[in-house]
């Protein structure tokens, strides 16, 4: 398939340049192209207000047909030929500006229609289009304010008055979004607070690995009334449980501080489950395996099942303020537990982690 190939701008500006329409200045001298020596006539026959008023009838025949980028490009002829007349400039820019409406150009919509009030302060016509652009760019109490001055002038004019009841419905959904967008700011700022809070008092350091800070799966959360099983204002925190010994983990997205460890564990290795697909040798039953929890200064605390997990975050505290206190790391929104078979490889993790940490790695 044939690549598309790079086009060249100055080249396709040359090419408009010779389209009658969008020439940029008009050749001097006879031609034989009838569009050019329509609009040299327009250009080179009668005063400035008559060159002006012919380019305004032609951008007229082409806005009634639709056409708006070619009765732009004549309303802009018309103002370039300096017209004495503000009664005609006044029309060119407002004619110029509801081109522009039509082409989605607001910037330049706003630009004609200041330029039309400053030559006729009740131009109706140059409110109504910058109240029209207004609302298209979403500033509805500008929009508002620009039917009402309209209205002072033509108070009876239906559409203006139709304008200014979209843009005043505008404006209402906008303050009711900006209300809710700053209510959620207040509440997402006090659970925050109230987060740095139950940490504190949790003795859990919140730690960031991932660049995006935001952007966790599983964050600490509070129970709200709507589970029953939990108590409000419980602080769930999810949970990675390590299996090193086959370097496996689980993810428990909602562990309540008021759970056990043991009753996790029961929940996760079942009395009848059959033995899991990693674990070979059997080894991972509930009565047979044992739980550590690894500080933030590198402690290892053994874990008794009928612990919970506010027991398992009391056990980490030790004396000392910040940055040197101690307590379990909630990295990425979680914190860890390591789950191991008792006996031979229970002892063979703990002496490599010792090694390990002396190490200072």
């Amino acid at each position: 398939m044939q690549q598309p190939q790079p086009i060249d701008v100055e080249q396709k500006l040359k090419e408009f340049d010779s389209v009658p329409l969008f020439m940029r200045s008009l050749p001097e001298g006879d031609v034989d192209d009838t569009a050019i020596s329509a609009l040299q006539s327009l250009v080179h026959e009668g005063t400035p207000d008559e060159v002006a008023a012919n380019f305004k009838e032609q951008g007229n025949d082409y806005f009634k047909g639709k056409r708006h980028l070619e009765a732009r490009n004549f309303y802009t002829q018309g103002i370039d030929a300096k017209p004495t007349d503000n009664v005609l400039l006044e029309a060119l820019l407002c004619n110029r500006a509801a081109c522009n409406l039509e082409l989605q150009n607001y910037g330049f919509v706003l630009k004609d229609c200041a330029n039309a009030i400053k030559l006729n302060i009740e131009s109706t016509k140059a409110y109504f289009r910058s109240a029209s652009a207004l609302l298209a760019l979403d500033r509805p109490d500008e929009a508002i304010d620009a039917c009402a001055r309209c209205l002072a002038f033509e108070p009876n004019n239906a559409g203006v008055k139709a304008l200014k009841q979209r843009a005043e419905a505008a404006y209402a959904s906008k303050q009711k979004k900006e209300v809710e967008r700053e209510a959620r700011r207040r509440n997402e700022e006090a659970l925050a607070t109230r987060l740095r809070k139950a940490f504190q008092e949790r003795n859990l350091i919140p730690l960031n690995a991932s660049s995006d800070k935001s952007g966790a799966d599983y964050k600490p959360h509070f129970a709200t009334t709507g589970d029953p099983d939990v108590p409000e204002g419980t602080l769930i925190v999810p949970t990675f449980f390590l299996y090193p010994q086959h370097a496996q983990s689980d993810l428990v997205s909602e562990f309540a501080e008021t759970t056990t460890v043991g009753d996790q564990l029961s929940i996760m290795f079942p009395p009848e489950a059959p033995k899991l697909d990693w674990d070979v040798n059997g080894e991972y039953s509930y009565d047979s395996l044992v739980v550590y929890a690894i500080t933030h200064r590198k402690r290892l605390l053994k874990i008794g099942k009928k612990m919970t997990l506010r027991d398992v975050m009391n056990s980490a505290k030790q004396s000392g303020q910040a940055p040197d206190r101690d307590g379990l790391e909630v990295r990425d929104g979680c914190i860890t537990l390591v789950v191991l078979p008792r006996g031979g490889p229970e002892q063979t993790w703990v002496e490599e982690f010792k090694s390990s940490r002396d190490r200072g790695q």
